[in-house]
């Protein structure tokens, strides 16, 4: 039996020696670099798959959205790279204004208490463009940065890292990865294409398409009866705050880290 016992033991530390995986130093350091919050942000599955990406690729430097700069800059530092800044950062936008009191018909559901579920069916709600509310978007956050608040999915960009889960799992499509010129940023708050007076009949806060806030500004367009903003064109102008006053729906808002503090021209 202690002949048998040593022999295995031999075998074991053979075994261990031929099928070791050698561990890359610099994988390791720019792993500790990253969040550790494997959220997909980046395009890899977690945040190991991206540090041994990032050692073969340097340009897929800075696609870690919850490190930001700061980040890249501790992995340019080890690579002994120069890096650029970043850029505009994208933070989600809900495209949807409607809490539960502004829509005009709900319908009761007792499936399957997800997002996904719910838009598979009949339609829950009058609108098929609304926020569901069922917290798809809630449940994949890893920051606590987005909740169900009314009905209505609300981002808390204080905590919010822009690492675009909540909009990945949307099965709408109403959160939108948007860049942020600034800290606060007009938007139009629905995603309804319905004419004027379909919305009407299911959403008090809805676009109308009524084309009041392209005829302001240029940085408006109005296309399958909805008005979107152009961020390519997008300049906070005296124009763009008549078109937001002008919006007879109120559906022109700013979202933001201080959105709440400001406030439309009288």
């Amino acid at each position: 039996m202690l002949g048998l016992g040593v022999g295995f033991a031999i075998v074991l530390l053979i075994a261990n020696e031929k099928l070791k995986v050698e561990v890359d130093l610099k994988v390791e350091q720019i792993y500790e670099v990253l969040p550790n919050l494997d959220c997909g942000a980046c395009g890899y599955p977690g945040c190991r798959q991206y540090a041994k990406a990032v050692l073969e690729n340097p340009e897929l430097l800075g696609k870690c959205a919850p490190g930001g700069q700061q980040v890249a800059e501790k992995i340019a530092r080890l690579l002994n790279l120069q890096v650029s800044d970043s850029g505009t950062p994208e933070m989600p936008i809900v495209h949807c204004r409607a809490h539960t009191a502004d829509k005009t018909y709900r319908a009761i559901y007792q499936g399957i208490s997800t997002c996904i579920a719910a838009n598979a069916l009949a339609p829950v709600q009058a609108c098929k463009f609304g926020c569901l509310g069922f917290g798809d978007c809630v449940s994949v956050c890893k920051f606590d940065a987005i909740h169900i608040v009314d009905g209505l999915a609300t981002i808390d960009y204080e905590k919010c890292t822009g690492c675009g889960a909540c909009a990945k799992a949307c099965p709408r499509n109403i959160i939108e990865m948007s860049p942020f010129l600034q800290e606060n940023m007009m938007t139009v708050a629905c995603s309804s294409k319905e004419t004027g007076k379909a919305t009407r009949s299911m959403c008090r806060v809805g676009c109308i398409g009524c084309g009041l806030c392209a005829k302001q500004s240029d940085m408006f367009s109005l296309e399958d009866n909805l008005a979107r903003v152009d961020y390519e064109r997008y300049q906070p102008t005296e124009q763009a705050e008549t078109a937001m006053n002008k919006c007879p729906t109120k559906v022109i808002i700013y979202v933001g880290k201080t959105a709440q503090v400001v406030k439309r021209v009288s």
